[in-house]
């Protein structure tokens, strides 16, 4: 399908919705309630007009999202605030981890293979098109994650936005220390607010390594943290 105006050819979409299933970090599946007003139900099946629901949900634990360093800093900042690269230059890199850690000598094979010029989006993929990706229930499977070092090399290779298809790209249980989240954001996070993590992609196994248009389209929402979809161009 080719972009009449941009005259590029739409590749995938790599996110996962807000649903029961995947989720993620102990949570439960969100919650989608008609509104009860009196008599009133925005419920078509029970009745009403329309639908019209309020949804319960979690961003970090429920479907594909992206964060800022406001997820580890005390004050409470926007990710609809911060966030405008919304097409960058993309790099899609599969790097298999070793003992449940892809090491930052791994990542630098595929890395010196594969990448040409300034990117500001790095696209990480730990597994090939896993058959339950999207019915997987994460809490308590120890998912793969990136080693600290990549977080920092990342950094200082100018890498505004990394994106992987796990629910983080630190350890499920590492008492609190996101390691790579903060090595990524620097010893002084508040000045990289412009930088983000996105999580629990799905990235489908036609989706070759090497470089794309990512347009990553992140819902506007007051929080550290919003849903969002990435899509690739090519």
């Amino acid at each position: 399908m080719k972009n009449s105006v941009l005259d590029l050819e739409f590749v995938a979409d790599l996110s996962l919705p807000v649903g029961d299933v995947p989720r993620a970090w102990y949570i439960d599946a969100p919650t989608f309630e008609p509104v009860r007003l009196g008599d009133w139900v925005g419920s078509v099946a029970e009745g009403g007009a329309v639908n019209f629901f309020n949804v319960g949900f979690n961003p970090h634990a429920h479907g594909t999202h992206t964060e800022t360093a406001g997820h580890i800093l005390p004050e409470r900042h926007s990710v609809h605030q911060h966030f405008k690269d919304y097409f960058t230059k993309a790099l899609v890199l599969t790097v298999a981890p070793s003992n449940g850690v892809i090491t930052l000598e791994d990542f630098k094979v595929r890395w010196e293979v594969l990448a040409e010029g300034a990117v500001k989006s790095v696209i990480v993929r730990t597994e090939i098109e896993p058959n339950n990706v999207a019915t997987r229930a994460y809490s308590n499977t120890d998912w793969p994650y990136l080693d600290a070092s990549i977080g920092t090399f990342l950094r200082e290779q100018s890498v505004d936005h990394v994106l992987i298809d796990q629910p983080s790209v630190d350890k499920e249980e590492d008492g609190g220390a996101l390691a790579c989240h903060r090595a990524f954001w620097g010893p002084q996070p508040v000045q990289s607010l412009h930088r983000t993590i996105s999580e629990l992609l799905h990235i489908p196994a036609h989706v070759q390594d090497g470089h794309y248009l990512l347009n990553l389209q992140v819902a506007p929402m007051d929080n550290d943290a919003a849903p969002s979809r990435p899509l690739l161009y090519r």
